[in-house]
C-alpha cells in the first residue's frame, strides 16, 4: 500500500467506530426501551405548563423577522471583537475598512428602522 493509502487508515476506522456506535446504541436503546403505551404518555408535554387549545395556530412573521434580524446584527457585532483585538496592527487602513463596514451596518440598522421591521402591532 502507498503511503496515501495508509494515512486513510485511521480515519476510516474513526468513522467506522462511529457509525457502529450509532448503530449498535439505537440498536440497544430499541429492545431496553419501555414499551407501554398509554394516554398519559401521549399527551402533549411543554415546560411542565398543561397544553390547552390548537397547538398548530400559526406564529406572525413579524416574530420570525426580529429573530432573524437579530441574529444578522449579533453575528455582525462579533465581527468587531477580532478588529478590537488586532486594532493597533491594523492601522489606517483596519479602520477604514472597519468604517466601511459600520457604514454599511447602521444603513442596514435605519432601513430596518424605517421599514418598522422590529415593531410588533
Amino acid at each position: 500500500m502507498q503511503s496515501s493509502q495508509l494515512d486513510l487508515i485511521p480515519i476510516l476506522m474513526q468513522l467506522g467506530l462511529a457509525a457502529g456506535f450509532v448503530f449498535v446504541t439505537i440498536l440497544v436503546s430499541g429492545f431496553l426501551g419501555p414499551k407501554k403505551a398509554s394516554k398519559n404518555k401521549d399527551v402533549n408535554f411543554e415546560c411542565g405548563i398543561e397544553s390547552f387549545g390548537n397547538a398548530r395556530v400559526p406564529f406572525n412573521v413579524r416574530y420570525f423577522l426580529v429573530a432573524i434580524l437579530f441574529v444578522l446584527f449579533d453575528v455582525e457585532v462579533i465581527f468587531m471583537y477580532p478588529w478590537a483585538v488586532n486594532f493597533l496592527e491594523l492601522g489606517w487602513e483596519g479602520l477604514y475598512k472597519m468604517g466601511i463596514f459600520m457604514f454599511l451596518l447602521i444603513v442596514g440598522l435605519l432601513y430596518e428602522f424605517k421599514k418598522k421591521g422590529l415593531e410588533f402591532e
